[in-house]
């Protein structure tokens, strides 16, 4: 009988099946499919690459989505088209504010600063826009290492005081699911508890269960990305937004109205408090590539507690402070440095102390341009 069984032609399918998903998963264990997976994408030939990496927390609506690999988020952006011989490579990285929230694609950054057509010599300046809405100075310089790929010739790293916090460096999900990327950056520093922080697989992590989300993430990308290329939509934009707050009541701070993180103002910032040598790390790996630092536009705010705080993200007291210490470690480390932190007037700021309008994200560009020198050859 149980021959019979055997011989079954059902019996055999599923027992050939189940041999096969056995090998899928002890191959996985030994190969890890996943970087090679990353470079077949729909992007750059069946649709257009995008303008922006990958993010997104509404993927159905928005046509995009956040995931975890660095070879696919970039494999899907303008970046990885060849170089022309004439152009002059410039990445911009940052925050939600570079990567343009509540932005349309051609009200970013990026985009008004290739629309003036900048040239230097005979090169034409053609930026890219590698922002990713979050605020870690460590998700900057991770996204700055695999750039590092697509030969370069300028980086603009736009920041602000929060991604310098310490207990914000390794918050991103991107960042702690690329440890062994990150440890492989010479010089990068990692919080005392990164090794509890970040995710390190188990064996069964990396079987073909255990990586069902990663490649259903790779799987969606380029499915997302049909849409994306018919409609040009990469984000969902609401009719209306809730402005910025600019009124500051001791009831929605209720670790203290001039608190910032753990720190009061009563203890004055010193540099070891902030993520000043991941920024130096990230300098040094970029190594020949020239980095223009920019203290990005704030907002200030003139409404009630104004004399305390500039807005919800900063009290007065540590984003003063702040900008010393950046200045200082500017002129000791020999960064480029601009300043920008008041540049842009504060009807143009929308949701966020760091998200520019239309115009607020033209009036950056234009002074970041005047910044980069036109005239080397």
């Amino acid at each position: 009988m149980a021959s019979l069984i055997v011989r079954s032609p059902v019996t055999r399918i599923v027992i050939k099946t189940l041999l096969l998903f056995v090998a899928l998963n002890l191959l996985m264990l030994v190969i890890d499919p996943l970087p090679a997976l990353s470079e077949i994408s729909v992007y750059g030939w069946l649709v257009p690459a995008r303008s922006r990496l990958p993010y997104g927390e509404q993927a159905t609506r928005a046509y995009n989505l956040s995931l975890n690999s660095l070879d696919a988020m970039f494999n899907s952006h303008r970046v990885k088209q060849a170089k022309a011989p004439d152009e002059f490579r410039v990445l911009l990285l940052g925050d939600s504010s570079v990567w343009g929230l509540l932005l349309h694609p051609d009200q970013t950054l990026d985009a008004y600063l290739n629309s003036a057509n900048l040239r230097r010599g005979d090169r034409h300046l053609r930026f890219y826009n590698l922002g990713y809405p979050v605020q870690s100075l460590t998700k900057d310089v991770l996204i700055l290492d695999a750039a590092l790929h697509y030969q370069p010739d300028l980086i603009v790293w736009l920041v602000t005081l929060e991604a310098f916090a310490p207990d914000q460096q390794l918050v991103p999900v991107l960042v702690r699911t690329n440890a062994p990327r990150l440890r492989a950056i010479s010089g990068l520093p990692l919080p005392a508890d990164a090794a509890s922080r970040l995710f390190s697989p188990s064996w069964q992590d990396r079987t073909l269960i255990g990586r069902r989300r990663d490649l259903a993430d790779l799987l969606w990308l380029q499915v997302y990305g049909l849409a994306w290329g018919v409609t040009g939509l990469d984000q969902v934009y609401l009719p209306t937004f809730k402005p910025t707050l600019s009124d500051f009541t001791p009831a929605a701070f209720p670790n203290g109205l001039e608190n910032w993180h753990t720190l009061q103002p009563s203890q004055p910032l010193t540099p070891d408090q902030l993520a000043f040598n991941v920024l130096q790390a990230g300098v040094l790996r970029a190594g020949s590539v020239p980095v223009l630092v920019v203290n990005e536009p704030i907002f200030v705010s003139s409404g009630l507690n104004s004399d305390l705080r500039y807005n919800y993200f900063y009290p007065r007291w540590v984003y003063d402070q702040y900008r010393v210490l950046l200045r200082d470690a500017a002129a000791s480390n020999h960064w480029t440095l601009r300043d920008l932190w008041d540049s842009i007037p504060a009807t143009e700021f929308t949701d966020s102390p760091v998200h520019l309008t239309p115009h607020g994200s033209q009036l950056l560009a234009s002074k970041i341009a005047s910044t980069i020198d036109l005239d080397s050859p």
